[in-house]
């Protein structure tokens, strides 16, 4: 097993997202009883511009629950979260090899979240030793706003562009992986979290 491993536990909704606001964007016509033809692929498209711009800043845009599985500790006195910003720890669960659940108590454990960076500390001096072939599981809520439509509105704005960018080229199979155009970009730019490398920024 990998030292960590994050699996989404709950989807943004359909109905979640700004689909009538992206068909507004690109200016799709109406009134020709066509206007839901495409709503699939309008709708993968708004996934894959949210999931491209987390991936690009290291932020979860919109709220949902995640479950951290952790097979050995890096730092027994700390437990840096993959994920940013996070809202809430819901549960610490110690499994054992056989694949037996301990529920622990988070009380023992103290959050420090920001848009930057999320640890979990224990109240005592090291975290909960984790069993041989057992790991640990961490459930947990991040992201930036609960819907799209609280999302700031420089990030909303380059989740449209992307997305529209995405529909424009969906039969273009010459664009290059991570293709992403300078205007969203530049709008993400502020929102990227800050990682330190050799004294600089990653």
């Amino acid at each position: 097993m990998n030292a960590m491993i994050v699996t989404e536990r709950t989807q943004i909704p359909d109905a979640a997202l700004p689909l009538d606001a992206f068909k507004a964007h690109l200016r799709l016509g109406r009134g020709f009883g066509t206007e839901n033809l495409q709503d699939a692929l309008l709708l993968g498209f708004l996934r894959a511009s949210l999931a491209a711009i987390e991936t690009r800043i290291g932020k979860v845009l919109i709220t949902r629950d995640y479950a951290l599985t952790v097979s050995r500790w890096r730092d027994p006195a700390v437990l840096t979260l993959p994920l940013v910003p996070v809202t809430a720890v819901s549960a610490l669960v110690s499994v054992d090899r056989d694949g037996g659940e301990n529920l622990l108590d988070v009380e023992l454990y103290t959050l420090e979240s920001d848009t930057q960076s999320a640890k979990l500390r224990p109240i005592s001096s090291c975290l909960t030793a984790i069993s041989s072939g057992g790991h640990m599981r961490v459930e947990f809520t991040a992201g930036l706003a609960m819907d799209f439509d609280t999302l700031a509105p420089d990030l909303a704005q380059a989740v449209m562009m992307l997305a529209a960018h995405y529909y424009e080229h969906r039969d273009d199979t010459g664009l290059h992986r991570g293709c992403m155009p300078f205007g969203v970009t530049s709008l993400i730019e502020r929102h990227r979290v800050l990682r330190l490398a050799l004294g600089g920024r990653a």
